[in-house]
């Protein structure tokens, strides 16, 4: 009996925390509250990410940041499943994509790692009460940890 209820705690836990299991590929389908167009501003930045449907098993996006009328930075972005996991690759600035395995997926949250890339490590979506979207990068810069955050709005898409 206890062997039960150590194995229903176990299963109830990682219900709550929306961990992924070693070799399970969760259903991208999940992430279906991050499609559409989303922005914000924040230090003088505007920024803005752009995401697909889930489609073919994959969702697209591009992000782009801009100051005092000039674009600043840029990304594409991809969650995809491959033989290896679920990952978020992210390309900055046209750099090779950096993947970052799936470690959380909960409803309207998910949490993205790669311990082995400098900065950052950790990338994290969310979508709050009032329907913002947030982003949360962290990970260590010279020893200390660092973590910068995004909330975003949608928005309609402009043509």
């Amino acid at each position: 009996m206890q062997t039960l209820t150590l194995v229903a705690a176990i299963v109830l836990t990682a219900g709550f925390t929306g961990n992924i299991a070693a070799g399970e590929a969760p259903d991208l389908n999940r992430l279906s509250w991050l499609e559409g167009s989303w922005a914000g501003s924040k230090d003088g930045i505007e920024s803005e990410e752009h995401w697909t449907s889930v489609n073919g098993g994959v969702l697209l996006a591009m992000h782009r940041d801009v100051k005092d009328g000039r674009m600043t930075s840029f990304e594409f972005l991809r969650i995809a499943t491959t033989k290896e996991g679920t990952f978020y690759f992210g390309s900055p600035n046209s750099a090779p994509p950096t993947p970052f395995r799936v470690v959380e997926m909960a409803d309207k949250r998910v949490a993205f790692e790669n311990k082995t890339h400098d900065f950052p490590q950790r990338i994290q979506y969310w979508l709050d009460e009032h329907d913002a979207l947030h982003a949360r990068i962290e990970g260590p810069i010279n020893g200390e940890g660092v973590s910068e955050e995004w909330v975003w709005r949608k928005v309609a898409r402009r043509h």
